[in-house]
């Protein structure tokens, strides 16, 4: 082939070599597809099963009565009956502050008592006499309300010195501190001989033969334990403690704030929990778990799905084995499967693995995947949601 011109040589040169690159493109598409077509990737269909769900929260363990022992009167620590960690019976003695102040205060009111009774029945004499004198005309009537104003007057003594006694007799008692109720001394601050102030913490003291756990419940979480369970107040929960190990007793739900907190959006719950052995303590932590049963959940592994942005995808197969793209709702996590809200059902297979490998519209082999080793693995794992809830506010 002959050119007239260097100019026609270029443009044959050129719409050569895009049609060799057409028909290279088009033999590599060729192979990408057939390739594609030819690829098997697993799928299979959803696990329906009823889905055993433990929803965690963080609670803070606290005694039935936890109460702060204080001086009521000032002295010096004479006796320390107890030690820390002592399991004490209602009305043992505890602490002893020196008496001996307390003891003449009772002993000068009484006899300030005594005095004023004998004044009285002076006055009642003085009153008697004065009266007969009266009755002779010897004395005047003011005479008589004079005497008789005079015996008011020492009654009202008797009782002032009658009551100074009784505080007397108090400020003594206080000198002796006594288990109001039976539990475990905790931390004893001071030794004997200290001088104790009134207001003094000596220590405290927890009942710990029943404990309250305390935890929040979101809004969400409670409106749906309503929706599940209409009596919420009696439900049974299961206590973790803080080695991760189940608590051997189970609780009940007791109350139930009647208010939501404003800062947190939360609800404030109380369980109560049997404390036999004494192994649960004032002040400890754990987690609450409460179990939830949902009928005929969908799960699917979590690794069969993929996030964009806030939303979840999952790769279906149709019945002409072409991939098709769908958003879904889930419900909840568990440890390696979601259970679905919405936007797949039972019978819709999906790609088990590989999903990294297609893409919407490619036609592929499928291998269908059995739901047994699906099954016996939640069977296996523990379905628990991990509730990510503040710290509750305690009372």
């Amino acid at each position: 082939m002959k050119f007239k011109k260097k100019g026609d040589f270029t443009v044959f040169i050129g719409a050569l070599f895009i049609l060799i690159s057409l028909v290279t493109l088009t033999a590599c598409e060729s192979k990408v597809k057939e390739t594609k077509e030819s690829e098997n990737f697993p799928v299979m269909t959803p696990l329906i099963t009823d889905a055993t769900i433990n929803q965690e929260y963080v609670a803070e363990i606290q005694a039935m009565q936890n109460v702060e022992l204080r001086s009521r009167v000032k002295g010096y620590l004479d006796k320390i009956e107890v030690d820390e960690g002592q399991l004490v019976k209602a009305g043992q003695v505890l602490f002893c502050i020196s008496k001996n102040e307390y003891q003449e205060a009772l002993t000068k009111a009484n006899a300030e008592l005594i005095s004023a009774l004998a004044s009285v029945k002076t006055a009642e004499l003085d009153v008697e006499n004065t009266q007969t004198l009266v009755d002779k005309n010897v004395v005047s009537k003011t005479e008589l309300s004079i005497a008789q104003a005079k015996l008011e007057a020492l009654k009202a003594q008797v009782d002032e010195a009658s009551a100074d006694k009784a505080a007397a007799q108090l400020n003594l008692s206080y000198a002796t501190i006594k288990a109001p109720f039976e539990g475990i001394v905790n931390r004893l601050p001071f030794k004997v001989g200290s001088l104790i102030d009134e207001g003094t913490l000596l220590t405290t003291i927890s009942d710990d033969k029943q404990m309250y756990a305390y935890f929040n419940v979101s809004e969400n979480d409670y409106l749906n334990l309503l929706k599940d369970n209409e009596q919420i107040k009696s439900k049974e929960a299961t206590l973790i403690l803080a080695n991760n190990q189940p608590y051997p007793y189970a609780g009940m739900i007791e109350t139930v704030d009647g208010e939501i907190d404003k800062s947190t959006g939360n609800i404030s719950f109380r369980a109560r929990f049997q404390n036999p052995n004494l192994l649960l303590l004032h002040g400890g932590t754990g987690k609450i778990v409460l179990t939830k049963t949902i009928k005929n959940a969908i799960v699917i592994p979590q690794k069969s799905t993929f996030d964009v942005q806030d939303k979840t995808y999952i790769y279906l197969v149709d019945k002409d084995n072409i991939v098709q793209l769908r958003n879904i709702k889930v419900l909840c996590r568990l440890n390696d499967s979601y259970i679905i809200n919405s936007g797949i059902t039972g019978s819709d297979r999906f790609i088990y693995e590989g999903i990294q490998l297609v893409k919407v519209g490619d036609k592929i082999i499928p291998s269908q995947i059995k739901q047994d080793l699906m099954a016996e693995q939640e069977s296996k794992d523990t379905l628990t949601i991990i509730n990510k809830i503040e710290k509750p506010a305690f009372r």
